[in-house]
C-alpha cells in the first residue's frame, strides 16, 4: 500500500508541480491551500507525511504544525518555506518536524528526505510495537484464575481492541471496576491519550456540571476564567465516570446528548464543541431497576449498555483469593521493604470461607494489615482482623474424617451424588454454601449438579 502524503500550500502551481512529481514517484498525494483545510483533512484520512508551508493565508505554518503534532504526533512533518532562516528553521525543529526544506524545493533533496522520514517512521512504529509487545498488559491487574474472571478479562480485551465508544462496567463495590477501565483505556489505541475520571457521587451537581461540561468566563458568580471540562480534556481518549447511577437526572440528559451527537456546550457557553472520546460508566447498583423506578433515564440507559461487563464478587470467584492475597502480599513486601512472608493454609483457609463484603478492596486492606502486623516468616490467624480470624474452620480437605469402606464396596458416583444432594438439602439449595461445605468451587458444584441432573425446583433457586 502506498505511503499517503499531503501537500499544504497556498500556490496552486507549486501544489500542482509536488502532487504531479510525487505520484509518479508512487505515492498516494492530497493537497490543501489553507491550514484550516489541512487540519481538517488530516482528521478525515492522516497521512504519512506532510509537506508543510510556513506561509498560509489563514494560520501560520508553526501554528498548523503545533497542531497537528497534537492531532497525529505519528504523522511525519517536513518544513517549506522561501523565507529560510536558522531562528524559524530551529522552533519547527524543537516542535516535531522531520526536517526543513527551502523553496524553490530540489526534488531530488526532497525525494531524499520524504524516503527517510517515512522509514524513520516505520521504524519508529516496530519500536513501539516491539515495547507493546515487550510491555507487561494492564489486564494482568486483574487477578484471578476462576472461569468468571476469565471471562470479564476475556470480554474487557476485545471491547479495548475494538471502536466502542461507550462502556458500562457493572459490579458491587471493591470489585475493581475502576481497574477494569483503566486497562481497558491503557490496551487501546487510545492509550496515548487522557483518561479522565471522575466519581459522579463526590461533588454537587452544579459543580459536577463544571467539571464535566466546562464554563465560560462569567457563567455564574465564581466564573472568574474560562475553565475546560473533563469531556473536552478526555478528547481522544477515555472519560471514566464512576458511579453513575447517582447522577442527577438533569446532568443524565446532558450527557446522553454528549453519547449521541459527541459534541456539547461549556457552561454559559453558546458554541459546540465537538469530542472524540470513549466514555466508561461504572456502577453498583441496579440500572435496570433504578430506570423501573424512574430513578434514572431509560434511554441513557440503553445507550450505555451497548457493551456492559458486571465483574462478579469476591464471594462468588473464591478460587481467586489466596492467588489474589499472594498479589497483594508481593505488593507489600516490596512497599514495606520486608521479607515476603508464607501464607499459611489455616490462614488460607479463613480468607477462603469469608464472605468479603467489600471485596477485593477489602482483601487488600485485610493483607496490608497482615503485612504490617507478621513478625515472622508466615502470616498467621493472629494477623488477620477478629471477624476473619475468629471464623469456625471448615476442615481443610484431606482432613475430614475416615469413612470406613464396606465390605460389599461402593458405587463412588452414588457416593458423590448423595454427598451433593445433602449439601444443597443442607443450605436450602444455595450453591454458594453448598460448594463451600464440600469444598468445591461453585463453578465444580455446577458441574456435578447437572451432571447428577439435581437441579433445584425453582422455589430453591438463589436469588440472583
Amino acid at each position: 500500500m502506498p505511503s499517503r502524503l499531503l501537500v499544504v500550500d497556498d500556490e496552486r502551481l507549486i501544489r500542482w508541480s509536488l502532487e504531479q512529481t510525487l505520484e509518479k514517484a508512487g505515492y498516494e498525494v492530497a493537497t490543501a491551500e489553507t491550514g484550516a483545510a489541512a487540519l481538517a483533512a488530516l482528521r478525515d484520512e492522516p497521512p504519512d507525511l506532510v509537506l508543510l508551508d510556513l506561509k498560509l493565508p489563514d494560520l501560520d505554518g508553526l501554528q498548523v504544525l503545533r497542531q497537528i503534532r497534537e492531532l497525529q504526533p505519528r504523522v511525519q512533518v517536513v518544513i517549506m518555506t522561501a523565507y529560510a532562516d536558522v531562528g524559524t528553521a530551529v522552533e519547527a525543529m524543537r516542535l516535531g518536524a522531520y526536517d526543513y526544506l527551502p523553496k524553490p524545493i530540489d526534488f531530488e533533496n526532497l525525494a531524499v528526505t520524504i524516503r527517510n522520514a517515512l522509514e524513520a517512521r516505520q521504524l519508529r512504529q516496530k519500536v513501539e510495537l516491539l515495547r507493546e509487545q515487550l510491555a507487561p498488559s494492564h489486564f494482568d491487574h486483574l487477578v484471578g484464575v476462576s472461569r468468571a474472571m476469565q471471562d470479564v478479562v476475556g470480554l474487557a480485551r476485545k471491547v479495548s481492541a475494538s471502536g466502542a465508544t461507550t462502556v458500562l462496567i457493572q459490579g458491587e463495590s471493591g470489585t475493581g471496576k475502576d481497574v477494569l477501565a483503566r486497562a481497558i483505556h491503557y490496551e487501546s489505541s487510545r492509550a496515548d491519550e487522557p483518561f479522565m475520571e471522575i466519581t459522579c457521587t463526590a461533588m454537587p451537581e452544579t459543580l459536577l456540571e463544571s467539571e464535566l461540561f466546562g464554563h465560560e468566563r462569567g457563567a455564574f458568580t465564581d466564573a472568574k476564567t474560562q475553565k475546560k471540562g473533563l469531556l473536552e480534556l478526555a478528547h481522544g481518549g477515555t472519560l471514566f465516570l464512576d458511579e453513575i447511577g447517582d447522577m442527577a437526572p438533569a446532568l443524565q440528559a446532558k450527557l446522553l446528548r454528549v453519547l449521541e451527537e459527541r459534541r456539547f456546550r461549556r457552561v454559559g457557553g453558546t458554541r459546540d464543541i465537538s469530542v472524540d472520546i470513549r466514555v466508561v460508566a461504572a456502577t453498583n447498583k441496579d440500572l435496570r431497576s433504578a430506570v423501573e423506578q424512574g430513578a434514572f433515564r431509560k434511554d441513557l440507559y440503553y445507550r450505555l449498555q451497548v457493551v456492559t461487563i458486571t465483574i462478579p464478587p469476591l464471594r462468588e470467584r473464591r478460587e481467586d483469593i489466596p492467588l489474589l492475597a499472594r498479589h497483594f502480599l508481593q505488593h507489600f513486601s516490596r512497599e514495606f521493604r520486608k521479607p515476603l512472608p508464607r501464607l499459611g493454609p489455616p490462614v488460607e483457609r479463613l480468607l477462603v470461607q469469608y464472605d468479603w463484603p467489600g471485596n477485593v478492596r477489602e482483601l487488600r486492606n485485610v493483607v496490608e494489615r497482615a503485612m504490617i502486623l507478621t513478625e515472622g516468616e508466615e502470616i498467621v490467624p493472629a494477623d488477620l482482623p477478629p471477624e476473619i480470624a475468629h471464623q469456625a474452620v471448615a476442615p481443610a480437605r484431606g482432613s475430614a474424617p475416615r469413612f470406613e469402606l464396606p465390605p460389599a464396596g461402593v458405587v463412588l458416583e452414588e457416593v458423590e451424588r448423595e454427598f451433593v444432594r445433602q449439601a444443597l438439602e443442607l443450605t436450602h439449595g444455595n450453591q454458594t454454601r453448598a460448594a463451600r461445605l464440600l469444598g468445591l468451587t461453585r463453578d465444580e458444584l455446577r458441574y456435578r449438579v447437572k451432571k447428577f441432573d439435581l437441579s433445584p425446583r425453582p422455589a430453591e433457586e438463589e436469588a440472583g
